[in-house]
């Protein structure tokens, strides 16, 4: 963390939830050394646990079942790029006479992101559960694509039962085939086919995913539009896309990963620093 606040790493091998002590345990001793505990986990329920036992915030820095902080990243990468979704706005992106500029009481302004339609083809991993909770709320439309195996590769129940809580649900599209999954699609995202835990199923998984990689030929066979980018959380593997794309003019995926580092600063000072930027904004003012 930054403005003169330390950091405490563990690592997997020296933090084991549940092997030596429960995760109730481990929230109370950790958190009565810090201001706050950003945690990356196995399964939802240690994070969940974490919580609740805590003293101070606990930040979901990823589980099995979703990662926000990823989301975070990617929106934050599509809005500094909003300009590459409309062509018909003249102004410089970084114009800050620009009306389409949303500023905050600090002076800084986050470019608007007009309506997308985002396609994901893959595995239903963590970084997808995010999205369909996410997207949707924001007025963008989702659609996915994953091999026909309702049990294996569709989201859990616990996961879309939260979709449909707040109803976004209406603004999905999920199927089968990637190409139907890409059409009309302005950015097209992928992730890993096989998450943690899941190495014995890599030949099964490869084999499911065949046709599923992400390539020029499949966006423009399925009528992606003709200025689609692309994201990944990464790391990536050339299976899920191919070499002309990770590195080609349509990739955001290095801004993307730039963008988790700024993103999570900005968590950390709402609900670790609790800096209070509104107060900061007042004293800029008199200044």
């Amino acid at each position: 963390m930054s403005q003169h606040r330390e950091r405490v790493f563990h690592a997997r091998t020296g933090v084991i939830l549940g092997v030596n002590e429960t995760p109730r345990d481990t929230a109370r001793v950790i958190g009565g050394m810090t201001e706050g505990i950003f945690a990356r986990v196995g399964k939802h329920e240690e994070i969940e646990e974490l919580a609740k036992y805590s003293p101070v915030p606990v930040l979901n820095a990823l589980s099995d079942l979703w990662h926000p902080t990823q989301i975070l990243a990617d929106l934050l990468t599509l809005h500094e790029h909003a300009h590459l979704f409309n062509k018909t706005n003249t102004q410089q992106p970084s114009d800050p006479s620009s009306p389409s500029q949303k500023r905050n009481k600090r002076g800084i302004y986050l470019p608007e992101l007009r309506p997308l339609t985002v396609a994901y083809v893959g595995d239903s991993a963590n970084v997808l559960h995010d999205m369909l909770v996410t997207y949707p709320r924001l007025g963008h439309s989702l659609r996915v694509a994953s091999p026909l195996n309702p049990l294996k590769y569709r989201a859990p129940k616990e996961v879309w039962n939260r979709v449909e809580e707040l109803g976004c649900d209406m603004g999905i599209w999920w199927g089968e085939d990637p190409k139907e999954a890409v059409s009309g699609a302005d950015v097209v995202v992928t992730d890993t086919w096989i998450s943690m835990g899941q190495e014995a199923e890599k030949a099964q998984r490869l084999q499911d995913f065949n046709g599923y990689q992400v390539t020029e030929a499949l966006c423009r066979e399925g009528g992606a539009n003709p200025d689609w980018k692309f994201l990944h959380c990464l790391p990536r593997k050339q299976d899920e896309v191919d070499d002309e794309v990770f590195y080609g003019p349509r990739s955001l995926v290095f801004p993307e990963a730039d963008n988790r580092k700024w993103t999570t600063m900005a968590v950390f000072g709402l609900f670790i620093g609790r800096w209070d930027i509104h107060a900061e904004a007042n004293e800029s003012v008199k200044e």
